[in-house]
């Protein structure tokens, strides 16, 4: 079919601490689909909020428009839906609300069969020392890899 598309937010595993994942579905049109599959969107600044009638929206996901359109195309940062099960936004919902956590877009794909799919986190945002910590351990496992060739 089309070539693997595999979007990710490099930053999200920095700057938050995953506590759980999920696979959502997402409402597109036509153009916005075509798009993704031509690898032309972003997912980088984006996150994810409910609005009051508990549905879960991914907000400033960009996705350009697509060149052979016509006046039938979208708007590069609109919200978009994503489509979870009842019990996982009731989950979701409960968890950002209580303990102050958020839902981060991890990777925008598409699956065998040719839908578009998010995978979204619940995480918390991590401190300044913590992104130290990241950076010691990434370096301290580069170093190690390199001592372990040379043998």
């Amino acid at each position: 079919m089309q070539k693997n598309v595999n979007i990710k937010n490099r930053k999200a595993r920095f700057q938050y601490e995953i506590l759980d994942t999920y696979t959502a579905g997402i409402v597109l049109s036509g153009t916005e689909i075509k798009s993704i599959r031509d690898s032309k969107a972003s997912i980088a600044e984006s996150f994810c909020e409910f609005n009051e009638h508990g549905e879960l929206f991914v907000i400033n996901m960009t996705i350009e428009e697509y060149i052979y359109g016509t006046y039938y195309n979208h708007k590069p940062k609109a919200t978009r839906k994503l489509l979870l099960n009842k019990r996982e936004l009731k989950k979701l919902e409960k968890e950002v609300k209580n303990t102050g956590l958020t839902i981060i877009p991890l990777r925008l794909f598409i699956n065998e069969r040719g839908l578009a799919k998010m995978s979204i986190a619940l995480a918390k945002g991590k401190k300044l020392f913590d992104k130290r910590d990241t950076i010691k351990d990434r370096e301290n496992k580069v170093r190690l890899d390199r001592i372990k060739k040379s043998f």
